[in-house]
Order: structure tokens, then C-alpha cells, then sequence
């Protein structure tokens, strides 16, 4: 506030207000005897305004609604610098300086709020439903689709191994020191996770053939998070890794979960001997992954499959497995393999 005497300072100029400037407060503040300001009234406008400035006529500026009351004669506006809006200096639309403001509501009237402030929050109001509604904030977060799949600390129990037996391979014997197959799992409220790792042997190979090949199997039940959005890219990116000697092809796999890729490892020279394949499914919130692995030497009899038959048989395993995991249905040992 400034005193008497004091120069105007040319940086202390009020905020601006999209609805008009706010014209200078008369001194001498609130008189004794006189009823309080209004909280929404505006002060008038001095007189002897020119057009354009601050006090001009009301014909310049929008005007109040009908039916609104003028401010009464007598009313004086509040203490020096201070505006009378509560709202520190801005005033809504229709009150700008030479229009008409609300009166003081006398003691036997009935007391309304302003019509712009209910209007607004009507349409505020609106508008937060209307976005709620279209964002499914009503809803909470989306339930996880898992059908009936449910975790499982041993998910070697629901791996279909005949189309690997088929396919001439077989599962190592477990010793003392190594268990065969090998199951782990973690259960979380977020993301269950489950393994099956398994040495698999080819059928027909002697022990001075140098020959490993191996099975490992994930699964993964998403409980907050779709994982539909990001599933395809996953796999896809594969297709930008390159080695020394080899490539890799990412193709869709047809009527297996509600999508499914696999990934073929192609040597630069063309040769494809299945050497690596990694299937990838998902169905619904649940995603499941077959990773194959295999090298044979030459020198040895059997001929290893390639990508394709390697395809077809971790496709068939996996939607047995899938089949038997949705009907808590564990495979026995006779007829895993």
C-alpha cells in the first residue's frame, strides 16, 4: 500500500484481469454506520471516466444478467488497494468496471449464491463426468483376464513332453547332484512367475557324440498390468539383432492363445537346423514362452529337425500344456513324455 508523497512505482502495477482493468480504490475505506461490501460487488466506477479507461461506460462491457440487482446507493467500496472481489482482483464476466454489480442481499431477503459461480461448476462438473465416463474412472482399474489359469510352483507337472518324444528326444535321467526337469516359481500380487528348465537328450546318439540340446519354459500371470500392448514388440525386436554368422526371422503362429510369434535363428550362409526357436503366447493376461535349443555334430546319425518341425512340435506341447495348466489337470510322468 502506498503512503502520501510516495512516487507510483512502474513495476508495481496490479495482475492482469481478463475481464477489465480494475479501476483505483477511492480512499477512505469502509464508513462507520454503512453496511459491509458485498463479497462479489464491484466498486463503481469514478466520475468523469473517458471512454476506454478504467470507469467507462457500462456500454462498453457486457452487462449483468436480467433480474440481477444493482449495487444500492450508499455502499462503499472496501479498504484502499484491496479489491472488492474475493477473488484476488479477477471479476467474472459482466462485472467489469461501469457495469451493474450485485446488491448486498437485505436481511428479509433470500440469500443466493451468484448465477456464474453455479454455472461454472455445473459445467466443470460436466466435464469431469464426461471424462470419468470415457476413461472408465468409474471402474477402478481393469480386472486381469487370466480365465482359470492359476499359479502353479511346478509347471514341469503341466508340460505335454509327447510331441518332443515324437519328434526323437527325451528327457535325461536325474541324478543325485541334478534334478531333471527343474521347477521354480515366485507368486506376487503383481506378476506370478513360473520355470521349467530340461535337459533333453536325442534319441540314437552315442556317448562320443558331442550333442546338447535343452527346454526351457516360462510362464508369467500379469495381475495389474495388460501385457496385450507391448507382446507383439517384444519378439519383434529381434528382428534388428544381428551376429557374426546369423540372423533372426520373427513370424505369427495362427490359431494358438489369442496371439502367438516365434523367432528362428538363420545362419547368413542360409542353413537352418533349428538350433534355436523361441515360442511366444499369450493368451488373455498370461504369457508363456518355450525357448529350444539344440546342437548336434555331424558325425552323428541323427539328423536334427529344423525350424519349421521345430515350431510345429513347441506349438503342439504348448497348447496341451496350456490345456491341461486352465484344467489344474498335472500330467503324470507315463504320459508327459
Amino acid at each position: 500500500m502506498s503512503t502520501p508523497g510516495d512516487q507510483p512505482n512502474p513495476y508495481a502495477q496490479p495482475p492482469s484481469n481478463p475481464y477489465g482493468n480494475v479501476p483505483a480504490q477511492q480512499p477512505g475505506g469502509q464508513q462507520p454506520g454503512q453496511p459491509a461490501p458485498h463479497p462479489y460487488a464491484y466498486p463503481p466506477a469514478p466520475a468523469g471516466s473517458q471512454p476506454g479507461q478504467p470507469g467507462q461506460s457500462a456500454a462498453a462491457h457486457p452487462t449483468m444478467p436480467g433480474g440481477v440487482p444493482t449495487q444500492p446507493p450508499g455502499q462503499t467500496p472496501g479498504p484502499l488497494g484491496q479489491p472488492a472481489s474475493p477473488y484476488s482482483g479477477q471479476v467474472a464476466a459482466g462485472y467489469g468496471p461501469g457495469a451493474p454489480a450485485p446488491a448486498a442481499p437485505s436481511s428479509g431477503a433470500k440469500k443466493r449464491g451468484p448465477l456464474w459461480a453455479l454455472g461454472g461448476a455445473v459445467v466443470a462438473s460436466a466435464v469431469w463426468a464426461g471424462v470419468t465416463f470415457a476413461t472408465g474412472g468409474f471402474e477402478g482399474d481393469p480386472e486381469p483376464e487370466l480365465g482359470s489359469y492359476a499359479y502353479t510352483g511346478n509347471l514341469c507337472g503341466y508340460t505335454d513332453y509327447a510331441p518332443i518324444k515324437k519328434a526323437g528326444f527325451s528327457k535325461e535321467e536325474s541324478t543325485g547332484e541334478k534334478k531333471n526337469p527343474l521347477a521354480s516359481g515366485t507368486e506376487h500380487e503383481a506378476l506370478d512367475t513360473m520355470q521349467c528348465n530340461t535337459d533333453l537328450e536325442a534319441e540314437n546318439t552315442s556317448s562320443s557324440d558331442y550333442a546338447s540340446t535343452w527346454l526351457s519354459t516360462s510362464a508369467l500371470l500379469h495381475r495389474e498390468t495388460d501385457p496385450e500392448p507391448e507382446f507383439e514388440a517384444q519378439y519383434r525386436a529381434y528382428e534388428n539383432q544381428r551376429g557374426t554368422t546369423y540372423t533372426y526371422k520373427v513370424a505369427p503362429v495362427p490359431n494358438l492363445g489369442d496371439e502367438a510369434y516365434v523367432v528362428t535363428q538363420v545362419e547368413k550362409d542360409g542353413e537352418d537346423d533349428g538350433s534355436y526357436v523361441i515360442l511366444g503366447v499369450r493368451d488373455g493376461w498370461m504369457t508363456y514362452q518355450l525357448s529350444w535349443s539344440n546342437y548336434i555334430s555331424s558325425s552323428s546319425s541323427v539328423t536334427p529337425p529344423d525350424s519349421k518341425k521345430v515350431t510345429e512340435m513347441l506349438s503342439e506341447s504348448a497348447k496341451s500344456t496350456m490345456e491341461h495348466w486352465q484344467k489344474q489337470e498335472p500330467l503324470p510322468q507315463d504320459e508327459s513324455e
